[in-house]
């Protein structure tokens, strides 16, 4: 018979079996709990991710059937250039003239050609054409496609820019006129059309591209100063061309063809639509328009020119004249000194090498005149940096006009 004391170890022994019996049971049964709560939730949630699936495919089937219906019922919104063409024909000209030439016998009449089109500024229809085409010229007349002619007169002129405007005494056919829009956002491969009359073919076109921008081109009729800004094309161009729209495709002007390179492929320029939007106030008036002016003459910096001047940059406009009297003489620019020969010619070396205005970086005379043109006006002070004995120096400058050429 055990003892009083085996009987209480067998007791507590018999109480601890069932405590962790009702605690095993107890956390079993919490376990399952969590468990079937966790598989609950589990399951919610990729219940829900199904649904949202589900959603995004059908989201995703619409999308693809809306960009079909899209592309069903608008085929592009860039037009062919067979419609550019439609859409501009008519409103492209035929311009005639006569100039006065000096000749051993006397004076003598010879005939002149070229392009120009109609537009709408301010509600007065204008032909837009250039000042190397019609600006001097008598008896002009302006010919539309169907043949229909009018007689017209230069009412604004500006050499510099190679435009001229023309108005008619009459009433001209109802054509659409075309659209000028701003040249700024032009890019060096962005196709082009090119409309015009080429050798008195009316109703030429060409198509290209714009090879580069900025160019600085000069003509007779500007007296030896440059035509900044222009636009080189691709596009082939012949005499008669000028004065005729270039034009993006969409149809609209941005930029008026002016000058081809002789002997040639390829190789063609346009005045850009800002000179013509920029001057159009001015020459619609029979107002001058004036350009700004430094009054300097000079040759873009090459690698041999940096050299001979012990330059540290490769880069510029190197001042070779100074004219008297004008703004950069007054700012105190510097010309050329010492005569060097590169490559065979004779270089006035030792001036002002203009690097920068107004913080702008200038790298040639293209830089240095569209700056010019695109940002000054006559009268207004700008900071020239230059190169000089080898520091740099700022040079401030007030601008003055360019003196008017006939």
């Amino acid at each position: 018979m055990p003892s009083l004391r085996e009987h209480d170890d067998i007791s507590a022994l018999k109480v601890l079996l069932v405590i962790s019996l009702i605690l095993y049971l107890g956390t079993a049964s919490f376990l399952g709990f969590v468990i079937t709560g966790l598989q609950k939730t589990v399951g919610e949630q990729t219940r829900q991710i199904a649904d949202l699936d589900h959603q995004i495919s059908q989201m995703h089937d619409q999308i693809s059937s809306l960009e079909g219906e899209i592309q069903n019922t608008t085929p592009s919104t860039t037009p062919s250039f067979s419609e550019v063409y439609d859409k501009v024909k008519d409103s492209v000209v035929v311009v005639q003239g006569k100039i006065v030439q000096e000749t051993f016998f006397g004076e003598e009449y010879v005939g002149v050609q070229g392009s120009g089109f109609v537009c709408n500024y301010s509600g007065e229809i204008i032909v837009v054409t250039n000042d190397h085409v019609a600006g001097k010229a008598l008896n002009i007349t302006v010919s539309f496609l169907d043949g229909d002619t009018y007689p017209a007169k230069v009412i604004g002129r500006d050499p510099y820019s190679d435009l001229a405007i023309l108005l008619t005494d009459t009433s001209l056919p109802e054509v659409e006129p075309v659209l000028i829009t701003g040249s700024s956002n032009l890019r060096v491969g962005q196709p082009i059309v090119a409309m015009g009359n080429p050798f008195g073919l009316a109703g030429s076109m060409t198509t290209g591209v714009i090879s580069q921008l900025g160019r600085t081109i000069t003509e007779s009729a500007t007296g030896g100063y440059s035509i900044a800004d222009v636009i080189q094309i691709s596009a082939p161009i012949n005499p008669g061309n000028s004065g005729g729209p270039l034009l993006n495709v969409l149809g609209e002007v941005i930029g008026i063809t002016t000058a081809i390179v002789e002997n040639s492929q390829g190789v063609g320029f346009a005045i850009p639509s800002d000179t013509i939007l920029r001057e159009l106030p001015h020459l619609i008036k029979g107002e001058s328009y004036l350009h700004p002016w430094l009054g300097i003459r000079g040759i873009d910096v090459s690698f041999d020119i940096a050299k001979a001047m012990n330059l540290n940059v490769t880069y510029g406009w190197l001042t070779v004249e100074v004219l008297p009297s004008s703004p950069a003489s007054k700012a105190g620019l510097r010309a050329g000194t010492d005569i060097v020969y590169v490559d065979g010619a004779g270089i006035k070396i030792g001036g002002d090498v203009i690097i920068e205005i107004d913080g702008t970086k200038i790298r040639n005379g293209d830089d240095l005149s569209m700056y010019l043109e695109r940002n000054t006006e006559p009268g207004q002070d700008i900071q020239i940096t230059v190169i000089r004995s080898g520091q740099k120096v700022n040079v401030t400058v007030s601008l003055g006009a360019r003196p008017t050429t006939d």
